[in-house]
């Protein structure tokens, strides 16, 4: 490493945080960075990795209250001058790689992928990806591999908190209350919510600033005390250890709750032994992880990105191969950013002009974030035209409105789904979840004069779907109180003669989403007399009931497209090839079907004159080939998870009204 780049560092250690430069944090930055992007690109072998990012907070809190402390103590502490620096120091490599996933996305991403992106710019740009995500999903679930900009959200907590605390410690100081007890009441509050939520919300606790706040007080904490003692060494080891431990141990259940305890205190003890300690000395300090640590803001930006482009395109995991060159790549953009980008901004001329340049670029590239999602994705783009089969109809065509038969408005808006055809009155009607909500429009769009439809039911994102399976056990309590009203409200509507019962098998059986399991499940004989539950009642009203036969579960639709962009380069050898989990074979299918479709003939031998199946296995699946694929004469037939496509469900929709015309009631 050359004198110069080492004079670089301590110039910017320097103007960062008015203390004495320690080589031994430049080196712990380094070892967070690494973790975190060892995690993301091999999650499998580094499974504790991303404590990088617990690691990162207790730094920051530590540099960050330092400045404010010795600012307000001598009496300098400037809000300007303290946010100048700070957008210096975020906005710069922030913004470049906002605008490379915006002009990369604009190639490689369908119309509500780009959507998605263009609301994760705006949430970047606005330093509110934590609450964005926390609405979504899961920081560790699958579909957290295809949101470049997922790793937002830590830079998110740390602004937020930055927001408020120099005002608190400046108010502190001007009532002259002890930072210590500002420091110490807040983190027990913060570290009390943490632990009483994680089993509640752990989705909440992981994006929550609240739930956060501790571990950069930890660093405040340091920074007031600035501890130096003869156990030095000691705390070295230990604080060494714990984060070794963290990185062999911790895993993403129960995450953080009390095992981000391992990663923060250590991190703390390693700091407060101070830059002389054996550890800080010589393995910290060494000038590799010092090298890491000093790109390690622009790494951290960048790698999440490339490798998210990566499962996207591939539709799936990536190869080692592509992985690793996709790490390299991440370090080598770092570099250029840190060298070309933050440092002739951070410390070159016109100071007092580049915070308004870099807030201005920030709020332009949140209002084109902004409008690709008012805009839907921008689907007039190339890669939409000439890749992406939506599997679209015209779904109901516009002919509902939304009336189900529930007066009540307070039980009307506990369904995300309750409309009826607007043309005739209704004869038939639609229950259940959101694979109910999926089928909708194609029954409607091929309904006929004497058989319109009504439906009440759920969505994919609403957790008062009515699957009615009537039992006091505890895991289907949700699903109570939609079922009641949705069976009462059939059952009185006189004008229903048919019932069409559409469920996922998942929510059947309670198991993980997108999933179907033939192993064995305790929960068989609770859904089986649950479910003959909500059918006798409405067998007792003279309806006849029609079970709709749950569709094969594949890969998401979206892993079953070919990407085709305008560079041959990313056609031929980047974007995904065939995805074996885009067909499944008959055969397997029914084989791992074997439990559910068991339970529906069950409930069909009870009542066969007043039950009957409609199994969509025929339209589905190409049985001259004996597979079930995504694809069916050259059309999409899933639109996301495994809900099936308007198209689909116009194939199915078309059957299943003929067939109740042609079925004359017992």
């Amino acid at each position: 490493m050359s004198e110069n780049f080492k004079i670089n560092l301590n110039n910017n250690f320097h103007q960062e945080n008015n203390s004495k430069y320690r080589l031994d944090i430049e080196g712990l930055r380094g070892i967070a960075v690494l973790s975190v992007v060892g995690f993301h690109a091999f999650p499998s072998l580094i499974r504790g990795g991303f404590i990088g990012v617990d690691i990162f907070f207790v730094i920051s809190g530590f540099l960050i209250s330092t400045i404010l402390f010795e600012g307000l103590e001598k009496n300098k502490f400037s809000f300007l001058d303290f946010y100048s620096r700070r957008i210096k120091r975020i906005f710069p490599a922030l913004l470049i790689v906002l605008f490379f996933c915006y002009v990369f996305g604009w190639q490689v991403l369908f119309s509500d992928e780009y959507k998605q992106l263009g609301k994760h710019i705006l949430g970047g740009t606005s330093f509110s990806s934590n609450f964005l995500l926390w609405n979504e999903s899961g920081y560790f679930d699958n579909s957290s591999d295809t949101k470049p900009l997922l790793h937002l959200w830590s830079l998110a907590i740390e602004e937020q908190f930055y927001l408020i605390w120099p005002l608190l410690l400046w108010l502190a100081h001007k009532l002259k209350i002890h930072f210590l007890l500002i420091i110490i009441i807040i983190f027990i509050l913060s570290f009390s919510y943490n632990i009483f939520e994680i089993n509640n919300d752990p989705v909440g606790t992981f994006y929550s600033p609240l739930t956060r706040i501790w571990e950069l007080l930890i660093g405040a904490l340091l920074a007031w005390a600035k501890l130096k003692n003869k156990t030095q060494n000691i705390q070295s080891f230990i604080g060494f250890a714990f984060i070794i431990i963290g990185f062999i141990v911790i895993n993403e259940k129960n995450f953080p709750g009390w095992w981000a305890l391992l990663p923060t205190i250590g991190t703390a003890f390693l700091i407060s032994a101070g830059d002389k300690a054996w550890i800080n000395r010589y393995a910290l300090s060494n000038e590799i992880l010092r090298w890491f640590g000093t790109i390690s803001y622009p790494l951290y930006l960048w790698h999440w990105p490339l490798l998210s482009f990566l499962y996207i395109a591939q539709s799936g995991a990536p190869s080692p191969i592509l992985r690793i060159i996709a790490v390299f790549m991440s370090i080598f953009l770092s570099w250029l950013t840190y060298k070309y980008i933050e440092i002739p901004i951070r410390f070159g001329n016109k100071e007092r002009l580049k915070p308004i340049i870099l807030s201005t670029l920030m709020l332009l590239i949140g209002i084109i974030g902004l409008n690709t999602f008012i805009r839907d994705g921008l689907q007039s783009r190339s890669i939409v035209k000439y890749s992406q089969d939506s599997g679209e109809e015209g779904n109901d065509e516009k002919k509902s409105i939304n009336q189900c038969g529930i007066s009540n408005e307070t039980e009307k808006k506990v369904f995300a789904h309750c409309l009826s055809d607007s043309r005739e009155t209704p004869k038939y009607a639609l229950l259940g979840d959101s694979k109910a909500a999926a089928l909708y429009g194609g029954l409607v769009r091929t309904s006929l004069e004497k058989g319109r439809w009504l439906f009440i039911g759920g969505s994919a994102k609403s957790i008062t779907a009515p699957v009615p399976i009537l039992t006091d056990n505890e895991i289907y309590k949700k699903y109570q109180i939609p079922s009641q009203i949705a069976l009462r409200a059939i059952s009185e509507n006189k004008n229903i003669k048919d019932v069409v019962l559409v469920i996922a098998v998942r929510a059947i059986f309670q198991l993980d989403a997108y999933s179907v399991d033939n192993s064995p499940n305790n929960n068989y004989d609770t859904a089986y007399d649950g479910l003959n539950k909500a059918i006798d009642i409405l067998l007792h009203s003279g309806k006849n009931i029609v079970i709709l036969i749950d569709n094969p579960t594949l890969a998401d639709p979206k892993n079953c497209i070919k990407r085709i962009t305008k560079f041959h380069i990313m056609n031929n050898y980047i974007t995904n090839k065939s995805n074996p989990d885009c067909e499944i074979s008959i055969k397997n299918h029914l084989s791992l079907s074997q439990k559910y479709l068991s339970l529906i003939h069950n409930i069909n031998l009870k009542n066969p004159d007043k039950i009957k199946i409609f199994d969509t296995l025929k339209y589905m699946c190409d049985f001259k080939n004996g597979i079930c694929s995504s694809h069916k004469n050259g059309r999409l037939m899933y639109s996301y998870g495994d809900h099936i496509s308007d198209y689909a469900a116009g194939l199915i929709g078309a059957d299943l009204n003929k067939f109740l015309m042609t079925t004359p009631p017992s």
